[in-house]
Order: C-alpha cells, then structure tokens, then sequence
C-alpha cells in the first residue's frame, strides 16, 4: 500500500519555464549576449542554478568562470525577488493532490531549486503546510539524482521505500526515484519527453494528472514493481 507520494516541483507540479526563461534572458542580456528560447532551457534545467547557469553558456559557446560569476549574480538577485513570476499550476495537479491527501496518502516535494524558494512558490501556490514534508538543494547538501534528500523525507514522515511513489518529469528525477528504490512515475505535461524518461527508468509514464489515482487505486501495487 502507497503511504507517500514524493514529488518533483519544477515541470511536475508547477510550469516554471517562463520564470526560468525570463530571469536566465535578463541575466544574458545584461551581460550583452541574446536570450535563448524557452524550449531550450528546457533542456537545460532540474539540475540546480549553477548548472543552470553554465549550461546557458556553454549552449552560447561563451562559459568563463568571470562571466559565468555575473550572469549567476544578475539571475539570482532578479529571480530572488519574485520568485513565482510568470508560474502556473500545472492543470489538474492541486484537484489529484486534493484527493491524494483525501485518502490519507502523505505527499512531500523534493526539488533542486534552492530550498529557500522551494518553500516559497509551494506555500504560494499550494497553502502553507499543504504539503507533510518540502525540501530543496541546500548548501552543501547533494542535487538529485542522489537520493539523499528522498531518503530524508521517507525518514520524516515514517514510512518505507516499498510504501513510497515518486513522480517527476526528468530523465533526473526518473534516476533519483531508482537510485532511492521507488516505484517512479514520468509525467508527460513537463519539460522532458516520453524517450528520455523510460531511458532513465520510469515504471510508468502518464499524460495526466488524473491517471496518477488509477495508479494509487490499484489493490496489488508491488507486483508492478
């Protein structure tokens, strides 16, 4: 029986791209190089800021550590200061979280976005303490596909692995979810496609919000496993 889902935020519950593309755009062109396109950064992000911000370069054909320290200066002040600009809820995800908690299931966000503005667009969007347990990258501590921040939250809350989901939009979060032992969910509504999350591991993959209660109604649940 499924006790936790663990959830990735940026292209799984929440659309951040625009937030992404607007603040990764500003920082560039204050710098005097042109933005790039939203479908690019796409494939740039879910590994934290920093790689953010060296994969916008390096695509540029332009990475120094010099540049690099002001391009990441210009994007974290701006994005800092709102965080939530130009970010949606992904259609059907706040009614299928709803229902999640209805049925006594505990939810939790794991996220590489710095965990001060974890919490922040969480509370935003979803209420404070909505979800049972919200983390992000923290100083020192290591970005996902390393399970440690999964495994903190199992620990939290009291459960096991055999009694957890993960759900997220990355071939990243597809490894984090395996290198922690959980049945991994790929969602398609994000920023990666259906190739890259089975390549990386996902039990199953969904195109809605919705299909993710078939999958928590289902009586055996290990022998999908």
């Amino acid at each position: 029986m499924i006790k936790l889902c663990i959830f990735d935020l940026d292209g799984t519950l929440l659309n951040t791209i625009g937030t992404i593309s607007h603040y990764g755009n500003l920082a560039l062109k204050k710098n005097g190089i042109d933005g790039i396109t939203e479908d690019t950064y796409k494939i740039l992000v879910g590994t934290g800021i920093k790689n953010l911000i060296k994969g916008m370069l390096e695509f540029k054909g332009l990475y120094s550590q010099e540049l690099f320290s002001k391009v990441f200066e210009v994007y974290d002040t701006a994005y800092n200061a709102n965080t939530y600009y130009k970010t949606e809820i992904y259609r059907g995800v706040k009614e299928t979280i709803d229902e999640i908690k209805a049925r006594d299931i505990k939810t939790a966000v794991v996220s590489n976005k710095p965990d001060f503005a974890t919490q922040e667009v969480v509370s935003h969007f979803f209420g404070e303490n909505y979800f049972d347990y919200v983390t992000g990258q923290k100083p020192g501590a290591p970005l996902k596909p390393d399970p440690t921040a999964v495994f903190e939250a199992i620990r939290t809350l009291g459960v096991s692995p055999e009694e957890c989901i993960y759900i997220g939009d990355t071939g990243t979060d597809m490894k984090t979810g395996k290198n922690a032992g959980l049945y991994t969910v790929g969602v398609l509504w994000g920023f990666r496609g259906e190739a890259e999350l089975t390549q990386n591991g996902a039990d199953e993959i969904i195109n809605r919000a919705e299909e993710l209660l078939n999958i928590l109604s289902r009586v055996d649940f290990k022998s999908l496993s």
